[in-house]
């Protein structure tokens, strides 16, 4: 429901008790008080820096995630339950809860600067990310994202999705694509590690975001390597995330046109 309000013009209310007042306040603010004087704001904080980070100095960030263990087995999705989705796949789709391979390299781990950048600023980039459903599954299954950039929502399939964020630090939404080839636009105006995603009529479909307010982060590829770069040099905290495995962080000290290696071990227990 819409409430209107009826506002009386400042130069009526002038014209009718000038004459019996010394002096009339027009304006948006409530009552004062009989004119008492308010206390002066505090002065508003300095907004961050935007310094461009100089390439002839930046430094790198390199390392794997592990698995130390046996990592449980990845389960077969049942689709039956979509005709359009079972046909897609002739042999099953198994869950990505934990991707390992024979020498425990371990994929899908969000590594990003966690601390260290506080008083900088970034640019947000013009290029939007693309979350695609294609084959009933998200992809990627876990990305990153800055904050205000665009997130291209895209129905690769010929069925229908719906998309389902649940974040905490910033406005959830629920939107339905029923048709395939139909991209829905959305962004996240605060930072947030992680916001899940899940599809409300595929039930196995799921995936995760990192929204940070820089682009200081990677996730860990099939080997389970990742590369961080044209970060300045400083302390920083790095912390490595794990849908099912947890998180864990690591202090590093970048120099001057340094690579830094760090390498992080997930248990399987």
């Amino acid at each position: 429901m819409i409430k209107r309000f009826l506002a009386v013009p400042c130069s009526l209310a002038l014209l009718t008790i000038v004459a019996s007042v010394g002096s009339v306040s027009c304006g948006g603010g409530g009552d004062t008080g009989g004119g008492e004087e308010t206390a002066p704001s505090a002065p508003a904080a300095a907004a961050p820096t935007a310094a461009p980070v100089d390439p002839a100095t930046a430094g790198s960030l390199t390392g794997t995630a592990t698995l130390e263990g046996t990592a449980p087995d990845q389960q077969a999705i049942q689709m039956g339950a979509d005709p359009v989705c079972a046909r897609l796949h002739p042999t099953p789709v198994r869950t990505e809860f934990v991707v390992a391979n024979e020498n425990g390299t371990l994929a899908n781990v969000f590594v990003y600067v966690k601390g260290g950048l506080e008083g900088r600023s970034f640019p947000t980039p013009s290029e939007a990310v693309l979350l695609d459903q294609q084959g009933c599954t998200y992809h990627p299954h876990i990305f990153g994202i800055m904050v205000g950039q665009n997130l291209d929502i895209r129905n690769s399939d010929d069925t229908l999705h719906n998309i389902h964020a649940m974040p905490v630090n910033n406005e959830q939404f629920n939107i339905g694509q029923p048709v395939k080839g139909l991209t829905t636009t959305r962004t996240f105006q605060n930072a947030e590690v992680m916001v899940p995603f899940k599809c409300d009529v595929h039930k196995w479909m799921n995936s995760y975001a990192g929204v940070l307010p820089h682009p200081y982060y990677s996730v860990t590829a099939d080997t389970g390597s990742f590369e961080i770069g044209n970060l300045p040099p400083g302390d920083y905290v790095v912390e490595a995330w794990h849908e099912t495995l947890g998180a864990q962080t690591q202090s590093v000290t970048v120099g001057a046109s340094e690579t830094k290696e760090v390498s992080f071990t997930f248990s399987a227990e």
